[in-house]
């Protein structure tokens, strides 16, 4: 028998990740003309997923959209279940069993890796996780960083890239206004750095980044830019060939910091172009002792080619930012290759009443706005199969046999209120300290603070 949606029977959804994916598809359902009851589930206790823990710490007003995701929350047809894991806390049976469709949006939290020798020496780390340990995670929050490294490589040029490089050149002065982790600040306070190296291994026509960040290094108060003519020139056909704007700013900008007279200050950032790691170098100990790069050129196709020249890069740490993969879900269809769930513009392939958005649907693509588009589709034809008869409708649809089955697990539920009460306290305690945020990054202190 088909689902039908009532005044007294709303439709009831699952959405898992309380990301700008999740968020915003739970923003689309409220949108429709259906009665609808949803539950935005998140293994962590706090929401927002990348906002709060991908977003640079020092780039506050990308995360200006919480403001429209606490509305979003805090509808009453809305509730936020935070410290609840799916595929432990809440099986994928449970799921089925208590909900008439389910979203999954978790993103992808996962890295690729470089395929190098000395990948896994101590000092070698995905950018994934400096950022997570930065933007206090609590995944990496008790992380110990040493960073006695004087040299660091990063590898790729997306935002990402720039974000870790650009934290790296601050100082502690500059990045008292951000909202970086308390632990964070600490280590940083006594870091070592003083070169480092963003590298790219095509030219800078194909870099990802965008000018806003790029032009950010030609600011910062101890650090400057060094950027050889030589790695940025292009030939009268490669400079035609870029008409995106993006792409000829970034030029215009590169341009100008390779021309500027160096002011010696006791920090540099490198961005090199048209070179690729090909082997981390051990220090004797286990550690990350250099890095070898290899020369490379660009073919007809715009590919990178080795040329056979090397070099190694006085380094001690290495973080790679070639890209994001998402990571499979217990019960749920993957495609290891993609690493996305497999799905027909939202809904997951061989599945009745079950959806995606977001990154773990299309893969790591886009900016935070992205997804609100991204989302919208989706809960698009969740909608359009609700209102053909295609959802058979859930056994047990009620927010009571959730909560129940949750008591029963012994699961400490994080609500959307508990997140208000450790909100308030962050803020207060950053105000206090002149800066915008105290993060909490430890789990069992930020469940300090539910009110019941």
């Amino acid at each position: 028998m088909s689902l039908t949606v009532t005044p007294d029977r709303p439709l009831r959804v699952a959405v898992i990740g309380s990301g700008p994916s999740g968020i915003y598809a739970a923003e689309a359902l409220l949108k429709s003309d259906l009665n609808v009851d949803i539950d935005v589930l998140d293994r962590l206790p706090t929401p927002y997923g990348l906002v709060r823990y991908g977003v640079a710490p020092d780039h506050l007003t990308i995360k200006s959209v919480t403001r429209g995701f606490e509305k979003t929350l805090g509808d009453p047809r809305v509730r936020f279940l935070g410290n609840v894991e799916f595929g432990t806390d809440l099986t994928h049976q449970d799921v089925l069993s208590h909900y008439d469709a389910v979203l999954y949006t978790v993103g992808a939290s996962s890295d690729r890796r470089l395929g190098i020798p000395g990948e896994d020496l101590t000092g070698s780390m995905s950018a994934t996780e400096f950022v997570a340990w930065y933007n206090g995670h609590p995944d990496a929050a008790a992380r110990e960083m040493i960073l006695s490294a004087g040299g660091v490589a990063v590898v790729g040029v997306g935002n990402v890239a720039l974000d870790v490089s650009r934290i790296l050149a601050k100082t502690t002065q500059e990045l008292r206004s951000s909202d970086i982790a308390p632990h964070a600040l600490d280590a940083l306070e006594h870091s070592h750095v003083k070169d480092v190296w963003i590298l790219g291994r095509r030219g800078p026509a194909q870099a990802a980044f965008t000018t806003k960040e790029l032009r950010e290094f030609g600011e910062l108060h101890e650090s400057e830019p060094v950027v050889d003519p030589a790695e940025i020139a292009l030939t009268d056909a490669e400079e035609a060939a870029v008409t995106d704007n993006v792409k000829k700013k970034n030029i215009e900008v590169l341009r100008d910091f390779a021309a500027r007279e160096r002011e010696g200050k006791p920090r540099r950032v490198h961005l090199r172009f048209l070179v690729s790691p090909t082997e981390i170098i051990d220090d004797g100990t286990g550690h990350v002792g250099g890095l070898k790069v290899e020369r490379n050129r660009l073919d007809d196709s715009g590919n990178a080619v080795g040329t056979g020249e090397y070099e190694v890069l006085p380094v001690q740490m290495v973080l790679r930012s070639v890209g994001y993969r998402g990571v499979a879900l217990p019960g749920v269809p993957f495609d290891e290759r993609r690493g996305v769930i497999p799905n027909e513009e939202g809904r997951v392939e061989g599945r009745v009443g079950e959806y995606t958005a977001g990154w773990i649907k299309r893969g790591p693509s886009g900016v935070v706005g992205t997804n609100r588009k991204d989302a919208t589709d989706t809960v698009a034809h969740l909608l359009a199969d609700v209102q053909g008869g295609k959802l058979p409708g859930a056994p047990q649809p009620t927010r009571a046999a959730v909560d129940a089955l949750l008591a029963g697990r012994g699961v400490q539920v994080y609500s959307f209120a508990d997140w208000q009460a450790l909100d308030a306290h962050e803020l207060a305690t950053g105000q206090a300290e002149g800066r915008p945020r105290r993060k909490v990054v430890h789990r069992e202190l930020m469940l300090g603070h539910r009110q019941g």
